[in-house]
């Protein structure tokens, strides 16, 4: 891991990595600017005629201060005598101002795509002594600029959707210098909330109590998306309506300066729901047997978004995101789109290259590209990925050359074939990262936008997305690593930050071997022991993490929990449940009555995997995130499974008494018995032979209860077939491990007897020196009673036997002898702590 290596340098370039240079230091340093010390904040100066965008990033800003400092900025519209925070887009009159006083050079900003420079400033106005400057290029560059202080204060952009705590503060000081970070490389860059029921759709219900997203939670999203350097949204479409639910939706999302745009098939600014609602009015969704009503409804959705800088998804799919035909009518398509830009003329006054237009290549509609299907020019073209996260297609030289730009649409969510992926973070760092530095290095960088489902549980993806959005160059095979190291050391700090960097690269790793959906019993191979050793990755892992979380302030576990314990903990619970079904049904067939145990493993992991959601809804965060984790998971068997709640996978259980009846196969030399793989078992009416599980070093015990009965008569058989070489053999070698039980009963020691049917057996007197005499205590007593079990070996006769078949009676002579392992060596047996592993068996009843 690299993370260990590069960590010195990591703590130097992590802000870096994001963002502007570090310009806030909480101690005061030479020639550092004051915005709070000796319990004052300065002011923030405004032009109240900027933007509304602006105005509201700035009225966040004052509650960050409040949140870092304890007390708020005054804001101001008029200069006053005081030292000040300067914040406004080349629109402002102050900024202005600046500028002409030679104070800010224009040219910094002047053609610039949301750019901003922060700067201090001596003398900015008469009777000011200083002022620390946010300038940008334009509204978003403004808002960019002052985000990016909050950050450099403390405040993550996820400090509401995931809960991340904001460190107390008592002074900050801004380092001279002038501060970018540059222009995006990607001119639109955003997210799509889609498939959004039930967990979103769930969790507005109990959080802002509607049945839709209406202003509040787009005004938190659009806030997240502005702080992660994020410019545009395609809101959630399955059963809300973006525009139609909330006339304030597009309106806030407008002010606030993020763009919206509609999905890959809804053409026209026309959610699909607005159509869905009205089917029965509106007919059909076809466009040659219904062009009026779709012209017109086309129409109203150009009108509602004429004067706000939307982005107009052209074309068009089938009702309900599905093929438009089973045929490829270019003609059809063609004339489709020559109309939608018609109205957009028509309805806007402008020409329609005046107005942002994507033509989105998503499934089938590429195949109307690949027969020749052209747009004009000035249309942004949205190639997809697979829905997995590998780009289908890319433009070549000749096609890189169309003026409209090359978008991706990325998806880290996915509702289809072969089967869903919606409820945990699937996608590993690495693929992502690969993927996107390939789209961007043929010319894919007009348009970036990722499908995140919910949201969450989709954080990471999300900033990893739309940072490489702001500079793909950013990021190389040697250092991409920084970026989980640093976006960790945001959220925990940097005594922390190495640890869960590493626990969230594993953890993205792991998942993305196979998606929790796609994941069942016959995954991975038992016999090999591979589904034991990726089982085991995620339980080791899951102590990991939770002893990290353990050693978290409190303020730190809930958005611990969100990021990496709860996804932790729930993938290594369900791999622990399918590896549980693997092995129950193995052992099912073999008739050995440990397959019970691996059915209550199941059921008790199954029962885990509904409290670990339980407390994700309810628990956490104090229960915020009430509905955002109840996705099913469990139960698939194709995408669209119409199942309400998950399906405990299916366990088979063998009745108690149907015990015993197991033979070995002898082989290398060899045969090891387990104790409780007996063939069968004879005992007087008053006594039970009791298998013990997991007594002694592997598998278990097997004793004769209650203790206190006389043990006369009882025996436990083990059969074992022996390969042709053995008739060679007159004795075999036999190592009988038992219990290290005292000689509680009878001071001269306890016995048990052994030998092959038909055979000689021998009596063995176990612990008869077990005692603290002084010619055994350090010799004999202290030695075995730490190892917990006595060893013995004896040599039988081996009788004559004509099918190769050979059973070994062992019989207790006093009581609480408890039996572990009988090995029959015949010539290949190797000392082992662990008497070796358990050799091929079967089971005949």
């Amino acid at each position: 891991m690299k993370i260990h290596s590069l960590i010195c340098f990591l703590l130097i370039v992590c802000l870096d990595t994001f963002s502007a240079n570090r310009f806030v230091v909480f101690e005061k340093e030479s020639n550092a600017f004051s915005l709070v010390s000796d319990n004052k904040i300065i002011n923030i100066l405004i032009d109240k005629e900027d933007q509304r965008g602006i105005h509201i990033a700035v009225d966040n800003l004052c509650e960050d201060f409040s949140q870092v400092f304890g007390m708020e900025p005054q804001l101001t519209t008029e200069i006053s005598d005081e030292n000040c925070i300067i914040v406004g887009s080349l629109n402002s009159k102050y900024i202005k101002q600046l500028i002409q006083k030679e104070k800010l050079e224009k040219k910094q900003l002047q053609g610039k795509n949301e750019k901003y420079i922060i700067t201090t400033v001596d003398a900015p106005f008469n009777g000011v002594k200083k002022a620390l400057v946010i300038a940008g290029s334009d509204r978003r560059g403004t808002i960019y600029g002052i985000y990016e202080l909050s950050k450099q204060l403390g405040v993550s952009p996820w400090y509401w959707w995931m809960d991340v705590p904001v460190v107390k503060r008592a002074e900050a000081y801004i380092l001279p210098g002038i501060y970018t970070d540059g222009e995006p490389a990607v001119k639109y860059r955003g997210i799509f909330l889609n498939d959004e029921a039930p967990c979103l759709t769930s969790w507005v219900k109990q959080y802002y109590g509607t049945d839709f997203g209406d202003h509040r939670f787009y005004a938190q999203v659009c806030e997240l998306i502005l702080r992660l350097k994020g410019n545009f949204l395609w809101p959630a479409m399955w059963g809300w309506a973006f525009y139609a639910d909330d006339s304030l939706n597009s309106k806030t999302a407008d002010e606030m300066g993020v763009i919206i745009g509609t999905s890959h098939h809804e053409p026209m600014a026309r959610n699909h729901q607005e159509w869905a609602r009205k089917r029965n009015e509106y007919g059909a969704w076809n466009y040659s047997t219904n062009k009026k009503v779709l012209d017109q409804f086309f129409r109203e959705g150009i009108e509602r978004v004429k004067n706000t800088e939307d982005i107009i998804t052209i074309g068009m799919r089938g009702d309900g995101d599905e093929a438009m035909s089973e045929d490829t009518n270019v003609k059809l398509m063609e004339s489709i789109v020559e109309n939608q830009r018609r109205i957009i003329e028509d309805v806007t006054g402008k020409p329609a290259k005046e107005t942002p237009q994507v033509w989105a290549l998503y499934k089938e509609v590429l195949d109307y590209y690949d027969k020749g299907m052209r747009v004009p020019e000035d249309v942004i073209m949205l190639l997809c990925d697979d829905n997995w996260g590998n780009v289908r297609r890319l433009p070549n030289d000749k096609e890189r050359k169309h003026p409209g730009g090359w978008g991706m649409y990325y998806h880290v969510d996915y509702v289809g074939a072969p089967r869903n992926s919606k409820w945990m973070n699937m996608t590993p760092i690495q693929g992502m990262w690969e993927q996107l530095h390939l789209t961007y290095e043929y010319g894919v960088d007009k348009l970036w936008i990722l499908n995140v489902g919910d949201l969450k549980p989709m954080e990471y993806p999300i900033t990893l997305f739309l940072d490489m959005a702001w500079n793909p160059n950013d990021y190389s095979v040697d250092n991409f690593m920084q970026h989980p190291y640093c976006f960790c050391e945001q959220i925990f700090g940097k005594g922390q930050a190495e640890e869960a960097a590493r626990i969230l690269n594993l953890y993205t790793k792991y998942n993305g071997r196979v998606t929790a959906e796609m994941l069942d019993c016959d995954t991975y191979n038992l016999e090999t022991g591979e589904w034991k050793q990726v089982a085991d990755d995620y339980v080791r892992l899951e102590a990991e993490a939770l002893r990290q979380y353990l050693s978290l302030a409190p303020e730190y576990k809930d958005a611990y929990k969100q990021l990496l314990l709860f996804p932790v903990q729930a993938m290594s619970n369900l791999y622990e449940m399918y590896y549980a079904q693997a092995m129950n049904h193995k052992l099912y067939e073999e008739g050995n009555p440990e397959a019970n145990d691996w059915a209550d493993k199941v059921e008790a992991c199954f029962a885990r995997d509904k409290a670990l959601s339980e407390d994700y809804n309810n628990v956490m965060s104090n229960g915020k995130w009430k509905g955002m984790m109840i996705q099913k998971h469990i139960g698939y068997t194709s995408w669209n499974d119409d199942f309400s709640v998950d399906k405990q996978p299916e366990v088979f259980r063998l009745s108690e008494e149907n015990v015993g009846g197991y033979i070995f196969e002898g082989s290398g030399g060899y045969v090891a018995m387990e104790a409780g793989h007996f063939f069968e078992t004879k005992s007087p009416e008053s006594l039970k032979w009791q298998v013990i599980p997991d007594m002694g070093r592997t598998l278990g015990g097997i004793t004769l209860m209650p203790y206190t009965k006389p043990v006369e008569g009882a025996t436990v058989s083990y059969k074992m077939v022996l390969p042709e070489e053995i008739k060679k053999c007159k004795t075999v070698n036999v190592i009988v491990v038992v219990k290290s039980t005292l000689a509680f009963h009878n001071t001269d020691g306890h016995r048990y007897a052994i030998g092959f049917r038909n055979g000689n057996k021998v009596t063995v007197n176990y612990n008869h020196d077990l005692n603290e005499h002084p010619e055994n205590i350090y010799t004999t007593f202290y030695p075995t009673v730490a190892r917990r079990v006595v060893e013995k070996q004896v040599s039988l006769d081996l009788p004559v036997s004509q099918d190769g078949s050979y059973i070994i009676d062992f019989s207790p002579l006093d009581p609480a002898v408890v039996l572990e392992k009988i090995v029959v060596d015949y010539g290949g047996y190797k000392k082992s702590y662990l008497y070796m592993n358990e050799s091929p068996c079967r089971r005949t009843r």
